[in-house]
């Protein structure tokens, strides 16, 4: 499949124009700020003029995007990250093929598989990165109209909207994942860092909307 077989729109994101269906989000500037967390793992500055912390990451490290939607987060991560393994899941096919049209268009080698979460993931990853759904439908502050143009299965999660992190967690802790980079709303990061601290995680920092964790070694 080519972008001209999409009907599609293009959206900018990293500073890189991405191809957007009706079946996956609009990648939004509070995304970016994951890829930067990821950065900043590697040791890669993403500021000017602002000195790089010490790389927590090798340079070859594997990097698992779960939810990928248009492909952005692992396409931009392996763009910035040449060396790094990149693989992305999605559990939605049409997803994925967007994804995959990206990666394409963009030149970025990323493994893509269809997986709800971890259930269809094999292998040991450095490093979770996840923009689940995590929206409350009750929220008032959100503009329903203009979210019913993207897939409401990419938008919209049970329990106050963290059902579907609360299950990436309870898997990353089984499968002993060293590190998550979450995004979610602000208001919703305390109830998250709680709850992936009583599974034997704690907060690495918040950069925006993007919360690491790393998991504490016996």
């Amino acid at each position: 499949m080519n972008a001209n077989s999409l009907k599609h729109n293009i959206v900018d994101f990293y500073g890189r124009d991405f191809v957007v269906t009706k079946d996956v989000l609009i990648p939004r500037p509070e995304t970016e700020m994951m890829i930067d967390t990821v950065l900043d793992l590697a040791g890669r500055s993403y500021l000017p003029g602002v000195k790089p912390k010490e790389a927590v990451l090798a340079e070859k490290c594997k990097i698992l995007d779960v939810g990928t939607g248009s492909g952005c987060i692992a396409v931009t991560l392996k763009l910035e990250l040449p060396e790094a393994q990149i693989t992305a899941s999605d559990v939605s096919e049409l997803a994925l093929k967007v994804a995959q049209e990206n990666a394409t268009r963009l030149g970025a080698k990323v493994k893509f598989i269809k997986s709800d979460l971890l259930g269809n993931i094999s292998g040991d990853f450095d490093v979770v990165v996840a923009n689940l759904p995590y929206v409350d439908k009750d929220w008032d502050w959100i503009d329903k109209k203009a979210l019913s143009k993207e897939p409401s299965i990419a938008l919209y999660a049970d329990n106050h909207g963290l059902a579907l992190i609360y299950r990436l967690i309870d898997q990353a802790t089984e499968r002993k994942v060293s590190r998550l980079v979450l995004e979610a709303d602000p208001c919703q990061h305390q109830k998250i860092i709680s709850y992936a601290k009583d599974r034997n995680y704690q907060l690495n920092g918040i950069h925006g909307f993007a919360i690491c964790l790393s998991i504490l070694r016996a």
